[in-house]
């Protein structure tokens, strides 16, 4: 499911960075008065184009399926920290333990188990 999810995510985001190209430019100095140019009020707005509201589409389908993968991604995730999938280690195929790498890591908790230095010869 996610994997589909995923997939459709970035066949949107392909598809709304293509739009977005394709689309006239209707910003810059031009428009603002800066560069001379177009006539009208700086207020005013271009009519809606096909492609325009087909933007807006992939646009609003594109913040949809991040939400849903986020969704997704969270419930996956309850109840596991990183740090449990850090000490829990899986018990090896062929029925010996592996070793806990959570102990080995933490430093010795008394003198006896203090790591031993080499003498100099």
């Amino acid at each position: 499911m996610e994997n589909v999810i995923l997939v459709i995510h970035l066949i949107l985001a392909l598809s709304l960075i293509g739009a977005v190209l394709m689309q006239r430019s209707e910003g810059g100095m031009g428009s603002m008065g800066g560069g001379g140019g177009g006539g009208g009020s700086a207020g005013s707005r271009a009519p809606a184009t096909v492609m325009g509201k087909f933007t807006w589409i992939l646009a609003a389908a594109f913040i949809a399926t991040s939400i849903t993968l986020t969704i997704v991604a969270a419930q996956q995730s309850a109840g596991a920290s990183v740090v449990d999938r850090l000490i829990d280690v899986p018990v090896a195929t062929d029925g010996a333990a592996t070793p806990d790498l959570g102990e080995s890591l933490l430093p010795p908790s008394s003198s006896s188990e203090a790591p031993l230095v080499p003498s100099g010869n």
